[in-house]
């Protein structure tokens, strides 16, 4: 009965939130020309934005999943984990990695100071860092794909005259379809939530669905607008995850099945070493250069003459570190940096606790096949289809009164639980149905209690992906 508690959780802070939000959307205030027009506008661009980021994520990753699942060479480790860190960055952090290599004060215009480019406040600059984030989807999904795929399939085409091109069209294409159409979706789907990236480096000029709902709720305080773009955000979101999600059961290719290794060999052909070469060029500065431009710019003098605004001092300096410690302007939201790390550590720590508390009794529940199973897994997966944006405007208006909960510090690793649910449970949820029962009957048999059969048995398969649900 302790997966009662994981439904009662999502009940409290998921299910109330969104009904709250629903009637919000029956105000009839909210249905007007202007609004709907306003709503379809977003929606438009939202849909635009997302699709054009996919295609040109795509276009990015492909190229790079071939060069990892067929070709070797030096450094490959080393290239394939640099192009999954940028997943792992807050927005806040890319933003500014950006900004400091491309910005009005970024070293671009530091080394060109005579050029007029513009990079934030435009679409390129939300297709640029989209690029950024999630070009390590399509080399994870489609790579790993590629990298199992069986080269004499291809070599048995072309020896019936068939060029590369028609090989690659009519035998590797087909095959890599399913893992492909994942891909992509999943791209599509983080690009349709996208919020911080659209805040911080496209403005209010590009509001998408998010960030219009932001807007709304939070500047304008026009709540039943934000619940209708929430409601059209939600039904979108779940029904692109609702795809995705079936998709991903027709990954799987009809193959004979190889090892990642076998598909890998050295650059042969002049064409191949360039692609290769090239490739290694293209994706470690696309990578490293946003990344080391902001601790760079941390500690650089970049400001303009006071005497001659077109010139620009230079120099290194370390009193941006220094003014971190100093709130000059007395601001009542200055935090010290120690402080705010504290916090950090503070709700992650929190969110694990809770997140395994909760995870451990459902995916326990899940492991085993049944109705009960079939009943509880899509609806503790619901939380995947939610946008963050659209659980903080439920958070509002569902604890905003008679108690102000919203302003409990509390809220906030609940709200993170929320997220992280899914993710801890998909991850237990394997190792605990990998776990013999035989072996739990034969403690049990030797006079173990339940406790020594978990600590004895279960605990030692259980750790390492304990391990990596807290980590997730």
């Amino acid at each position: 009965m302790l997966w009662f508690l994981p439904l009662l959780f999502l009940g409290v802070f998921f299910f109330l939130p969104l009904f709250k939000i629903l009637a919000f959307t029956f105000d009839l205030s909210a249905l007007t020309t202007s609004n709907l027009q306003l709503a379809f506008r977003v929606l438009l661009f939202t849909f635009y934005q997302a699709l054009l980021s996919t295609f040109l994520t795509l276009l990015a990753g492909l190229p790079s999943a071939y060069l990892f699942a067929r070709y070797d060479f030096r450094g490959k480790s080393l290239l394939r984990a640099l192009t999954a860190v940028p997943f792992m960055l807050p927005t806040v952090v890319v933003a500014a990695g950006f900004n400091a290599l491309l910005g009005p004060r970024g070293w671009v215009s530091v080394i060109f100071p005579l050029s007029s480019f513009q990079f934030t406040g435009t679409l390129g600059a939300i297709l640029l860092a989209h690029i950024f984030y999630n070009t390590t989807i399509v080399i994870r999904i489609v790579g790993t794909a590629l990298s199992r795929f069986d080269p004499k399939l291809e070599q048995a085409a072309r020896s019936l005259g068939a060029d590369s091109r028609r090989a690659w069209w009519n035998v590797t294409l087909p095959l890599l379809r399913p893992p492909l159409l994942a891909a992509a979706l999943l791209v599509f789907l983080f690009d349709f939530t996208s919020f911080g990236v659209i805040l911080l480096l496209g403005g209010p000029r590009f509001a998408t669905l998010e960030v219009e709902i932001y807007i709304q709720a939070l500047q304008l305080f026009n709540l039943p607008l934000a619940a209708l773009l929430s409601l059209i955000q939600l039904l979108s979101t779940l029904a692109f995850s609702a795809l995705y999600t079936r998709l991903v059961t027709r990954t799987t290719v009809q193959s004979a099945p190889r090892s990642a290794e076998s598909n890998v060999r050295k650059a042969g052909s002049l064409r191949e070493k360039i692609f290769v070469a090239s490739f290694i060029f293209l994706l470690s500065s696309f990578f490293i250069l946003p990344m080391l431009a902001l601790p760079l710019r941390s500690i650089s003098r970049l400001d303009a003459n006071r005497a001659d605004r077109a010139q620009i001092q230079t120099g290194f300096t370390p009193d941006y570190y220094t003014e971190l410690f100093i709130n000059r302007r007395d601001s009542i939201f200055y935090v010290p940096p120690v402080r705010a790390a504290f916090n950090s550590l503070g709700y992650a720590g929190a969110t694990i606790l809770l997140s395994l508390l909760l995870g451990f009794p459902a995916a326990s529940a899940l492991a085993k096949p049944g109705r009960l199973e079939k009943i509880l897994d899509p609806i503790l997966m619901l939380p995947l289809g939610a946008s963050a944006v659209t659980l903080g405007l439920g958070f509002i208006i569902a604890f905003g009164r008679p108690v102000p909960l919203i302003t409990s510090p509390l809220l906030v690793p609940l709200a993170h639980t929320l997220v992280a649910l899914p993710f801890a449970i998909r991850t237990l949820q394997s190792s605990i149905a990998s776990i013999p029962d035989r072996l739990r009957q034969a403690a049990a048999s030797l006079g173990a209690s339940p406790f020594r059969v978990w600590q004895a048995v279960d605990w030692p398969i259980l750790r390492r992906a304990t391990l990596s649900a807290s980590i997730f």
